[in-house]
């Protein structure tokens, strides 16, 4: 199969969120499984400083009555294609925001479109998140190329139908309210990166409005689980950490935590229980239910808590308060950096995820992968990879409450900490929480199986049919 992905990030050249950890990864993979698989992005300011680029593109078209060069170069330490689409829009040195978000974004998606129908036709275009939304719009005319929509996040939908009629050509048949819902409505598969979120966004109260659309489209919505790079990833090998450590030595893992306490600034105390925050500081990471708490938690426990993270002024500000009140035992790194989130991984106890939703997330696997218990609420794709630790029975993998409400997490952390108490029992679910298999092999056969059952579908689960048109046309410009 040909299969092109087209997405705002790919890992490690670009990435922000989650998005660029599932295009960077899962590509390689599936080329591993026979697949020509390949990647187009935008060729942002900083890309030279990451991968070597070519002068000459390899093609070069129109969109939106603008001029776009493609240039062609590999994802580092991979085989895997990556295609650059180059403009003075994406010149600057970010990913996202400014004014012209919707233009630049939209752009990028008439580009990308035109170069799979004007170079390098795939059977698939994987699309991802709302920058890419319009592809499926626009490719709904053409038979012999489907389309697979990923949500990452249906909290950003992308510009409305008003502001796509004043930037691009915006077909007649599609009447969706913004470029999210238009994408839903016109792939031939909606994908989201967990199970128990392809549900959820069905309903109200994570549909976020678009939940009567994704239930009337309901049988061609297929949630997946990510996967991590457990090669990367890997508490044996990982150069970053201060002692490689195994699931049959995880006592030598106090090492890391004693060199993480001495780098935030915490007081060295090997038996203290350290619960640490990888995120971004947003109300949707649960940050309001952490802060009516934890002055209250640090009070009443000796624990420690780190946080590494960049948002919000209103939660970054919050966070430093409190940090003060508790110098030698609360820590706020306002910075991104993968070296010290992987030695957080590796030096904390517990990893707090207590989101209000949650399309996958990536850290508690990763958290999991070092032996760092995760502290999360019930939902989307935290359902369907942590299961409540039982104790009495030995069974579970970390610390899950139901409620939004700071309540329940209080006392999941008390739990937490005080199961702490008893080493060799959590030595124990450490040691399952570990051998969890979050690899993207089991992922990939899942997504595999998608592609084909689009390319073949049965009777019985027919892939809607369009008109067939001429392999020489092209999108319009407006």
């Amino acid at each position: 199969m040909k299969v092109l992905f087209v997405a705002a990030e790919a890992a490690p050249v670009a990435k922000v969120g989650g998005m660029g950890d599932v295009v960077g990864t899962l590509t390689p993979m599936l080329r591993k499984m026979g697949h020509d698989v390949r990647i187009l992005m935008p060729y942002y300011g900083f890309l030279p400083d990451k991968v070597d680029i070519p002068e000459e593109p390899v093609w070069q078209g129109n969109a939106m009555f603008q001029t776009c060069d493609v240039f062609e170069t590999l994802l580092p330490k991979t085989d895997v294609p990556l295609y650059v689409l180059g403009h003075p829009a994406f010149a600057p040195r970010r990913i996202y925001h400014g004014d012209d978000e919707a233009w630049r974004f939209t752009f990028f998606a008439h580009g990308a479109a035109q170069f799979a129908l004007g170079y390098w036709q795939p059977d698939i275009i994987h699309c991802h998140d709302w920058h890419t939304g319009m592809i499926p719009v626009w490719m709904h005319q053409y038979a012999d190329i489907k389309t697979v929509f990923t949500i990452h996040n249906l909290a950003y939908q992308g510009p409305s139908r008003g502001e796509l009629e004043q930037i691009t050509w915006c077909p007649s048949y599609m009447q969706e309210k913004n470029t999210m819902a238009g994408a839903i409505q016109f792939a031939d598969c909606v994908n989201t990166v967990s199970p128990t979120y392809a549900q959820q966004i069905q309903t109200p109260d994570y549909g976020e409005g678009l939940h009567d659309l994704l239930a009337r489209k309901k049988d061609k919505i297929v949630g997946i689980v990510n996967g991590i790079d457990t090669e990367q990833y890997h508490p044996e090998t990982d150069p970053h950490l201060e002692q490689p450590f195994s699931i049959d030595t995880l006592r030598d893992r106090v090492t890391n935590k004693i060199a993480l306490q001495q780098q935030v600034g915490l007081e060295i105390n090997r038996g203290a229980f350290l619960v640490s925050m990888v995120t971004r500081l947003v109300e949707q990471k649960g940050l309001d239910l952490v802060l009516p708490i934890l002055e209250q938690y640090l009070k009443y426990t000796g624990d420690q808590f780190l946080v590494l993270g960049t948002g919000e002024p209103r939660y970054e500000t919050q966070l430093q308060e409190l940090a003060k009140r508790f110098p030698t035992r609360m820590s706020v790194q306002l910075l991104y950096s993968d070296s010290l989130s992987r030695q957080i991984y590796a030096g904390s106890d517990a990893f707090l995820m207590p989101s209000r939703f949650e399309p996958c997330g990536i850290s508690q696997m990763m958290a999991m992968r070092y032996g760092c218990i995760p502290i999360v609420r019930r939902t989307g794709g935290l359902v369907d990879t942590v299961s409540h630790h039982d104790p009495v029975e030995n069974t579970g993998t970390g610390y899950c409450f139901n409620l939004y409400e700071p309540l329940d997490l209080y006392t999941s952390l008390i739990r937490a900490s005080e199961s702490y108490l008893y080493r060799d029992n959590w030595l124990a679910l450490q040691k399952r929480a570990m051998s969890q298999d979050f690899s993207w092999q089991c992922s990939a056969v899942k997504y595999i199986q998608l592609y084909q059952e689009l390319l073949t579908p049965s009777s019985e689960n027919p892939v809607p049919s369009v008109a067939s048109t001429d392999s020489n046309q092209t999108i319009p410009q407006n």
